[in-house]
């Protein structure tokens, strides 16, 4: 399985979300630690439009996911992702887990395949979240699965790359890891800045449409 060393994000201009129901918003380029993270709408597992801004107020987290991928396993596998998606809802956090796979790539889900999946794995996100033209994800430059991301309560984004610092796929590095996302929203619940904003992103590469 593919895994994904640090490399420059080109630039992606001229961006479009299609949303349900033929909403579209533009999206700029990848996204830069401190700054507004872009808006935009996608529709979740049960046909819902979520969009990005309706959460101001509260940290958001986004979470890329690919049910094949080994390292997403090892995380959901070992229930570390649905603790961390748990502990993270308790601190009044909301939880987008975001699927950029194309259709006929691995890792595409359908809406009632994503149900299906959610229930069994136990997920405990807000939304799943479909991506399949991969607009958001590109706008965001998501590369692995999992790659993630923290929007604070006034729309900045804090952090973004890997969910710990062991880019592995062995689900016995997670009792020996950083968890930065843990990190990260235990650091604003506490009114401090987040020390560890940026990490490298590590898994399988986001099986985006050619």
């Amino acid at each position: 399985m593919e895994r994904l060393l640090p490399m420059a994000c080109k630039s992606i201009t001229s961006l479009v979300v299609v949303a349900a129901f033929g909403m579209a918003m533009p999206l700029a380029a990848a996204q830069k630690t401190g700054a507004m993270a872009q808006d935009f709408k996608l529709t979740d597992m049960y046909g819902k439009t979520v969009q990005l801004s309706s959460f101001r107020g509260k940290p958001v987290v986004m979470e890329w996911h690919n049910p094949g991928c080994p390292f997403v396993a090892k995380h959901y596998d070992s229930g570390n992702m649905q603790a961390t998606q748990s502990a993270a809802r308790k601190q009044g956090v909301i939880w987008l887990t975001i699927n950029s796979g194309a259709k006929g790539k691995q890792g595409h889900m359908t809406g009632m395949e994503a149900q299906k999946l959610f229930k069994q794995q136990g997920m405990k996100s807000n939304y799943y979240l479909l991506d399949a033209k991969g607009v958001v994800g590109k706008a965001y430059a998501a590369r692995t699965t999992p790659h993630m991301y923290i929007v604070d309560t006034t729309g900045k984004l804090v952090y973004q790359g890997g969910i710990d610092d062991k880019p592995t796929a062995d689900k016995a590095d997670i009792k020996t890891a950083r968890n930065h996302v843990s990190a990260a929203l235990t650091e604003l619940k506490a009114g401090k800045n987040v020390s560890v904003r940026e990490a490298r992103p590590y898994g399988c590469s986001v099986k985006y449409a050619n």
